[in-house]
């Protein structure tokens, strides 16, 4: 059987979802996935990205990932999305590009595809929860496979303990608060796993 083809593909501002989405690559590779990271297309103007030296500086350190395309979400088995929250919801960067995804919708090309979540917010209660299940709400619509974490590791709770998907807390300064690391490698191992048993049953 070939190798589960993970897709891994985040939004970050400042670099919080990009540093979830390396440790995604690095335990999903370890698992024995092909593995792509990619990042959703920037829609900000460049004024506000400048008016943030860290958001501006972010930008140029990723410049050479790229961006998700429709070609790489059929390609994939399985999906990680890695998004900071926007009032509780994706943020308009994700919402876009999925809103360009009907014709692999009406097409039956994102059923059956495995997908978890991870998210970032400025304070403990700011929305991560809720923007992984408004992740997950198009998902749904895809027919797609949710692989949440659940309590599947006793990592879960020393992270957090958000059984939908990773969460982690960013402060003022854009550091992490709580040590989401190994529960980001668990939920990338999980979701080869179940991609894995996807694949099997088909």
């Amino acid at each position: 059987m070939s190798n589960e083809k993970i897709a891994i593909v985040y939004y970050s501002s400042t670099g919080t979802n990009y540093q979830l989405a390396k440790w995604a690559e690095e335990a999903a590779t370890a698992a024995g996935a092909d593995v792509k990271v990619l990042k959703f297309p920037e829609l900000a103007p460049d004024a506000a990205i400048d008016s943030n030296p860290a958001w501006r500086a972010h930008v140029e350190e990723t410049k050479d990932v790229p961006e998700v395309t429709p070609e790489d979400m059929e390609w994939a088995d399985g999906f990680i999305f890695s998004v900071p929250s926007r009032f509780g919801n994706v943020p308009g960067q994700a919402k876009q590009f999925f809103d360009t995804l009907g014709g692999l919708w009406a097409g039956g090309k994102l059923a059956n595809k495995v997908v978890s979540g991870m998210s970032s917010a400025a304070n403990a209660h700011g929305g991560q929860e809720q923007t992984v299940l408004s992740l997950y709400t198009t998902m749904f619509h895809w027919g797609a496979i949710i692989a949440g974490p659940g309590y599947t590791d006793p990592v879960a709770f020393a992270s957090g303990g958000n059984p939908y998907g990773t969460s982690v807390t960013v402060d003022q300064e854009g550091n992490m608060v709580e040590d989401v690391e190994e529960a980001v490698k668990h939920q990338a191992r999980r979701t080869v796993s179940v991609t894995s048993w996807v694949k099997a049953g088909q």
